[in-house]
């Protein structure tokens, strides 16, 4: 009988131990879920850091040629991460598709970016954009009439400009 009464006590500690974990492991995958990014493509290679502060990777989709005069990609940027202060000749299309960060045009606020968020950077407007300090942002560019150039690169965005979108 004693034996009976030790192997229920040790069953419904099991059970109970065991719901526990379930329920701890369930709520660790959502929490992970939140924080996670959803990679629609490669990760690609990692940007030069006379580009960039922190760890952004770029993944090319439609390579610039005579015939399509323009250039797709997608970057990703890890938390904290963003681009140096840049201009493009013939502007610049920008589509979150996950993620929250920050885009800025000199001289205007900064804007907060997120998933579903479409911005048009016009030519020659010098801004920067990249992810907010706790979560990764990922997103399409796309910058047409390349022809015209692509890319004119400047200073670094200092951690005080950047602190302020915070």
């Amino acid at each position: 009988m004693k034996t009976i009464h030790i192997i229920a006590a040790f069953t419904i500690i099991l059970v109970v131990s065991c719901n526990e974990q379930k329920s701890k492991n369930m709520k660790e995958k959502e929490e992970s879920k939140e924080t996670a990014l959803e990679a629609i493509f490669p990760k690609g290679e990692k940007g030069p850091a006379e580009f960039f502060t922190g760890n952004a990777y770029n993944y090319g989709l439609v390579p610039m040629d005579s015939i399509y005069t323009s250039l797709v990609g997608n970057v990703y940027f890890e938390p904290g991460a963003r681009s140096n202060w840049h201009t493009h000749p013939s502007g610049q299309i920008l589509i979150i598709t996950d993620g929250v960060g920050y885009h800025q045009i000199e001289g205007q606020p900064i804007e907060i970016i997120k998933k579903g968020d479409v911005i048009k950077c016009p030519p020659n407007a010098k801004h920067w954009h990249g992810a907010s300090a706790d979560t990764g942002l990922q997103q399409l560019y796309i910058v047409p009439n390349t022809e015209n150039g692509v890319v004119d690169w400047m200073e670094a965005v200092t951690d005080e400009q950047y602190n302020t979108a915070e």
